[in-house]
């Protein structure tokens, strides 16, 4: 048996040739269709694989048919959580759980073909340890998308201490080495394509047309791209925090000028300033101090959460070739108590 510091789950040793972790939120639709491609294309360069799919507190009935297709085929492994804990732990509780020695991962929405894994698994024959998406166009996505999304990369890797490929997603295969690095890795706030760029090794990009979605609707509207955008700025950089220093001895040195400036007004035209220019000035100066306190106050938060170690995620159940087994009743000596995880 092995245990897996992230999951808290006691594994059977058995290895696979590959692993693909799929996170699912309400993608009931599409399930028969992605399962069915999955199956193609992973039959096509591996003897042993497994297929692990994480519903992430879903709504819908993507549960129910997460069993069906566990029932039916001897290859899906359905791990439930406990509630919704978001797209990049989901991911998270399915990498902690797989057993390949390369793992493929994608999201559900099929706007990543699965079909471009034999080609990624050239890549790491080749001697690539990771072999990543990057999109060349976007189909089926609005223009505020697409902008976003562009400026969005951009704008992190200006600011970013580890460069982060452009245009990528999660999409991508892995080899286990790069796996366990990834699990070595405790933070909760999670920024999983930039956590495998950190990590290094060889890394190549394979380019192609990502497609519209096959059914259902977006699981990222627009408030949670923004804090999934605010979490990789966090996560990778510290730069904001320095640009608040300087723009603070930017705007110190502005109002020294502008006292001088005041007490010479007053000295020379024996007169006060209308207040309209004075108001302006405080209202500029506490603008500024509440966006870096707010800033700062960002950066202690996440300093807060991570100080509280409390577990990634809390699994439900798991289910494999329909059968269900109870996570995390396995703990081993000196590990944190992640018996829930």
């Amino acid at each position: 048996m092995a245990w897996n510091p992230i999951s808290g789950i006691a594994l059977e040793e058995t290895s696979r040739d590959l692993s693909v972790v799929v996170p699912c939120y309400n993608e009931a639709p599409v399930l028969p269709e992605l399962h069915r491609r999955l199956s193609a294309a992973c039959g096509n360069v591996a003897h042993d694989y497994e297929l692990i799919f994480v519903n992430d507190g879903s709504a819908d009935a993507t549960w129910s048919a997460l069993l069906s297709l566990s029932a039916q085929d001897p290859n899906v492994f359905c791990v439930n959580l406990s509630r919704n804990h978001g797209h990049q732990l989901a991911l998270t509780a399915g990498l902690s759980l797989c057993r390949g020695e390369r793992i493929f991962i994608l999201d559900a929405d099929l706007q990543d073909p699965p079909e471009l894994l034999p080609q990624m698994m050239s890549a790491l024959d080749d001697g690539a340890d990771v072999a990543y998406g990057q999109r060349e166009r976007r189909e089926g996505e609005s223009a505020f998308k697409k902008v976003t999304a562009y400026l969005f990369y951009r704008i992190l890797n200006s600011i970013a201490d580890q460069p982060i490929p452009e245009d990528t997603g999660d999409f991508r295969l892995i080899t286990r080495r790069v796996l366990q690095a990834f699990c070595s890795m405790p933070e909760s706030h999670r920024f999983v394509r930039g956590m495998i760029s950190w990590i290094g090794f060889k890394q190549v990009g394979i380019r192609y047309r990502r497609g519209p979605r096959a059914a259902g609707e977006t699981g990222y509207p627009l408030g949670r791209m923004a804090h999934f955008a605010l979490d990789a700025i966090t996560s990778f950089s510290i730069r904001p925090l320095r640009a608040a220093l300087y723009a603070g001895l930017l705007l110190s040195l502005v109002s020294i000028i502008l006292f001088v400036v005041s007490l010479w007004a007053y000295f020379a035209h024996d007169t006060v300033r209308g207040w309209t220019s004075l108001a302006s000035i405080i209202l500029l100066f506490f603008a500024a101090q509440f966006l870096f306190l707010g800033l700062i106050g960002e950066y202690l938060g996440r300093l807060y959460m991570e100080s509280k170690r409390r577990p990634l995620f809390i699994i439900d159940e798991v289910v494999s070739g329909g059968v269900k087994s109870t996570p995390g009743l396995t703990r081993v000596p000196g590990a944190r108590d992640v018996a829930n995880v």
